[in-house]
C-alpha cells in the first residue's frame, strides 16, 4: 500500500501516489507551461481592449465597490435566474462547482508546494481533509449535474436560442472538457479508494465511496486500481492542464471577461446614450477601432446564451436583427483583421459589409436584449455607434431621412408648420397657459404625437381636462417646442440631437417653472437622462451648433423631469380629482412602454391610475421589464418593414390570449403616443378591430372624472375628450 499516514494517524491521502518523481517533474513542468500560455493569451486579450477608443464613461471609479457589487452579481446568479429558473439552477450549479473545485485545487498546491516545503509539515489532514473532501465532493457533484443539465437542454431539449451560425464545435467542446473534467475528477477518486486501504474510513467522500462500490462491484481489485490510476490520473490531469491553457483562445475565457464587463457596467447605459467627441474628425465605425474598449470586451464577454435572441422583439417579427449575432460578427470581424484578413465596411446599405443597414434599422432601441443580458454587455451602445456611422454615410432609411428634414426645417417629425403645433388644444373649454409668458408649476412637453397625430390629440386633451380638473398649474412652449430628439439620436443622428437638445434648455432657460411634465416616455427618458449629460460648450466652436449654451443643464438635479402619470398619480393620491375606485368597470390590461419601464422603472404609477378609474386590470404574461415592445422605439414608427406578425399585433394577441381574463379583456391600455399609434395600426392589421380597444390612461382616467361628476353628460364629455 502506498499510503501516506500523518502524525498522530490522522487521515489523509498520497497526492501523487503510484507516480513516480519524473512523472511529478513532467506535471510540474507541463503546470507551468500551461500557466505561462494562460497568462500570455489573457494578457494579448487585455492588451487587445486598449486599441479600442477610450470609452466616454469613467467605467473604473471606486474600483472596490465595483468589484464587490459584480462579485455579488456574479455570485448570486440573478441575472441567470430572470425569466428561467432551469438555466439560473444550471449555470449556479457549474459556476460554484467550478469555482469551489479551483479553490480546492489551490488549497492543496498551496499546502505541498509551499508549505509543506517550509514548514516540513502538511495541514490537509485530519479534521481539515475531511471537510475539505465532503465539501469538494458535494461541489463537484452539483457541478456534474449541472453540467449534464446543461448536455440535456443543448442535445435532448435542443434549446433553440442554444443554436446559430456562431454556435459549433468550440461550445460542444467547452461542455464536453467541463463534463469529462468532472466526471474524470471522481472516476480518479474512486480508484484511488478501491487501492487505499486505509482511505475506507474517508466516509465523507460520498461520491467517491459510490464510485469505489461501483468499481469494487465491476470486479476492480485494489492491485488493478493501483496498474489503472497512473493513466487515469494522466488522463484527468493533462485534460485539465489543457483546459487552463485554452481559456484565454475560445469560449472559456467568458469566465473572466464576463466578470470584468459586469465590474465595468454603466448602470445608466442604454437610457443614456455616449456622446460623440468634441473631435470633428473622429469617426464612429469605420473601423473595428473605432469601438470604445468597453465595447470590444462586450464582444469577449458574450457567452452565446442566445437570451437576448430570445426576448427581441425585432427577431420575433423575422427582421434581421439577432443582438447575439450582431456582437458576434463584431468580434469574429475583429479576431479576422487581427490575424490579417481583409477589411471590409463595418455597416453599409447593401454589400459587403460586415453588419447590414436594415439590420441596424430593425433595432427599436427597447433595451430587452440590454435587460436579459446575464453579463451586463451594452448593445445599445455599440448599435447607435453603427447607426451613426450609417448617418455620416448618408445610409439612412430614406423615411428616416425624410424625419430628419422635416425635424430640421420645421421642428417636428410631421413636416407640419410649429404654428400649429398647440392647434390640439383648440377644442377646449379652457385657455393653455403660455409657460414662456407666465410662472406655472408644471411645464408640460407635450410631444410631437399628441400635438399633430389626431388620435393622440385626443389624448393630450384628456390630459388637459384632468390638469385642469385638478386646479393644476401648468403651461406649454406653443411653437418654441420641437421634437425631443431621443429618437433621432437613436438611429444616429447625433448632432440634430444636439440641436434640439440646446433648443430647449434655452427655452427653458427663459421660463419660470418648478418641474417639467412629459406625455411621451420617449421625451421623458431623454429630458430626464439625456440632457443633463450634454456639455454643451464642447461644440461652442461648431458651426452646426445654431444656439450659445455654456454648461450643462440642470447640473444639480433642481429641476424633476417627471411623466405625466407620476404627477396624476400623486393627484389622485391626494384627492385632487376626487375618484372613489368604482367609477368604471372594465376589463383592461396593461402595456408598459418600454422607455417608462425598462429605461426608468416606472411600472406602478399607470397601474395606480388604471385602479383608481375602478377598472379590474389583469396582466399579460409580459410584463414590467419583460414587456414586449411595440415596435415604434428606435425610429420604428418611421419606417416600414416585412414582418410577420407585427410586435403590435403580437403584443395584442397575447392581451386577448394569454391573460388570465382571455378574451374578456375590452380595452388594452397604453401610456405613451408611439403605442398608441403602433397598436392602433397594430387593431386594423392583426384583424382585432371588432376584439380590443386601445385607449390611454389618461381616457380612462377623464372618463371616470366626468362619469363621477356628469353620469349623463354625454356630449359633454365629447367636448372634451375627443
Amino acid at each position: 500500500m502506498h499510503v501516506v499516514a500523518q502524525a498522530g494517524g490522522e487521515i489523509t491521502r498520497e497526492t501523487f501516489w503510484e507516480i513516480g518523481p519524473l512523472g511529478r517533474g513532467m506535471f510540474y513542468f507541463l503546470s507551468v507551461v500551461a500557466v505561462v500560455v494562460f497568462l500570455y493569451g489573457v494578457y494579448e486579450r487585455f492588451a487587445r481592449y486598449t486599441r479600442g477608443e477610450t470609452d466616454p464613461r469613467d467605467r473604473l471609479d471606486d474600483l472596490p465597490t465595483r468589484i464587490l457589487a459584480a462579485a455579488r452579481i456574479v455570485g448570486s446568479n440573478e441575472k441567470q435566474f430572470d425569466r428561467d429558473l432551469y438555466g439560473g439552477l444550471m449555470h449556479a450549479f457549474v459556476m460554484w462547482g467550478f469555482l469551489v473545485l479551483l479553490i480546492g485545487t489551490t488549497i492543496l498546491f498551496i499546502d505541498l508546494d509551499f508549505y509543506h516545503v517550509l514548514t516540513g509539515e502538511s495541514f490537509w489532514k485530519g479534521d481539515f481533509y475531511l471537510a475539505y473532501k465532503l465539501v469538494l465532493n458535494a461541489f463537484g457533484l452539483l457541478f456534474v449535474v449541472g453540467i449534464g443539465m446543461a448536455m440535456y437542454r443543448r442535445y435532448v431539449v435542443r434549446n433553440e436560442r442554444l443554436f446559430g451560425p456562431h454556435t459549433g464545435l468550440e461550445d460542444d467542446a467547452f461542455v464536453w472538457t467541463l463534463f469529462l473534467l468532472g466526471v474524470g475528477g471522481f472516476l480518479t477518486q474512486g480508484i484511488g479508494m478501491v487501492g487505499q486501504e486505509i482511505r475506507a474510513a474517508e466516509t465523507v467522500s460520498f461520491v467517491g465511496v459510490f464510485t469505489a462500490g461501483l468499481l469494487e462491484a465491476g470486479g476492480l481489485t485494489p492491485e488493478g486500481a493501483a496498474a489503472v490510476y497512473p493513466w487515469v490520473w494522466w488522463h484527468h490531469a493533462i485534460l485539465a492542464l489543457v483546459f487552463v491553457a485554452w481559456i484565454p483562445y475560445a469560449k472559456p475565457f467568458h469566465m473572466l471577461s464576463s466578470f470584468a464587463n459586469v465590474v465595468a457596467r454603466d448602470e445608466q447605459a442604454g437610457r443614456v446614450l455616449p456622446g460623440v467627441p468634441a473631435d470633428l474628425d473622429a469617426t464612429n465605425a469605420e473601423s473595428i477601432d473605432d469601438f470604445t474598449w468597453k465595447e470590444l470586451l462586450d464582444q469577449d464577454a458574450c457567452t452565446k446564451c442566445g437570451r437576448c435572441s430570445a426576448v427581441c422583439p425585432a427577431k420575433a417579427s423575422d427582421r434581421p436583427l439577432d443582438p447575439r449575432n450582431v456582437i458576434l460578427d463584431l468580434k469574429s470581424y475583429r479576431e479576422a483583421v487581427d490575424a490579417g484578413g481583409e477589411t471590409k465596411p463595418i455597416i453599409a446599405d447593401g454589400g459587403a459589409s460586415v453588419i447590414d443597414a436594415e439590420t441596424m434599422e430593425s433595432c427599436m432601441a427597447c433595451m430587452a436584449c440590454m435587460d436579459a443580458c446575464p453579463v451586463e454587455i451594452e448593445h445599445l451602445n455599440s448599435f447607435t455607434r453603427m447607426n451613426r456611422q450609417l448617418t455620416d454615410q448618408g445610409d439612412v432609411d430614406s423615411n428616416v431621412q425624410n424625419v430628419f428634414q422635416n425635424v430640421m426645417r420645421k421642428g417636428n417629425s410631421f413636416g407640419e408648420p410649429q404654428r400649429k403645433r398647440a392647434d390640439w388644444a383648440d377644442e377646449l373649454a379652457f385657455d393653455l397657459a403660455d409657460a414662456r409668458e407666465e410662472r406655472v408649476e408644471y411645464l408640460w412637453y407635450v410631444g410631437d404625437y399628441p400635438s399633430f397625430d389626431d388620435r393622440n390629440r385626443r389624448v393630450a386633451r384628456s390630459l388637459a381636462t384632468l390638469f385642469e380638473h385638478a386646479d393644476v398649474s401648468f403651461g406649454i412652449l406653443f411653437d418654441d417646442e420641437r421634437t425631443d430628439g431621443n429618437d433621432v439620436r437613436r438611429v444616429g443622428e447625433e448632432f440634430l440631437y444636439l440641436e434640439l437638445a440646446g433648443h430647449h434648455v434655452e427655452s427653458f432657460a427663459e421660463c419660470e417653472f418648478e418641474n417639467i411634465v412629459c406625455t411621451d416616455p420617449h421625451s421623458y427618458n431623454t429630458m430626464r437622462n439625456e440632457y443633463p449629460e450634454v456639455e454643451f460648450e464642447e461644440f461652442a466652436d461648431d458651426p452646426m451648433m445654431p444656439f450659445e449654451y455654456e454648461g450643462r443643464w440642470n447640473r444639480d438635479g433642481e429641476i424633476d423631469v417627471l411623466h405625466w402619470t407620476q404627477v396624476v398619480e400623486e393627484l389622485v393620491r391626494e384627492g385632487r380629482l376626487g375618484l372613489s375606485g368604482t367609477e368604471l368597470d372594465y376589463t383592461v390590461t396593461y402595456h408598459d412602454p418600454c422607455h417608462l419601464g425598462r429605461y426608468n422603472d416606472e411600472y406602478e404609477a399607470p397601474r395606480e391610475l388604471v385602479r383608481a378609474t375602478g377598472c379590474e386590470l389583469y396582466e399579460m404574461p409580459r410584463n414590467r421589464a419583460d414587456s414586449f415592445c411595440c415596435g415604434g422605439g428606435g425610429g420604428g414608427v418611421w419606417m416600414e418593414f416585412d414582418e410577420d406578425p407585427k410586435p403590435s399585433e403580437e403584443r395584442l394577441r397575447e392581451a386577448l390570449e394569454d391573460t388570465d381574463a382571455g378574451d374578456a379583456v375590452e380595452k388594452f391600455v397604453v401610456a405613451c403616443p408611439m403605442c398608441m399609434t403602433m397598436y392602433e395600426d397594430g387593431r386594423k392589421t392583426g384583424g382585432f378591430e371588432d376584439a380590443i380597444e386601445v385607449v390611454d390612461v389618461a381616457e380612462l382616467l377623464i372618463e371616470a372624472v366626468e362619469t363621477r361628476t356628469e353620469p349623463d353628460a354625454a356630449d359633454g364629455n365629447a367636448t372634451t375628450t375627443d
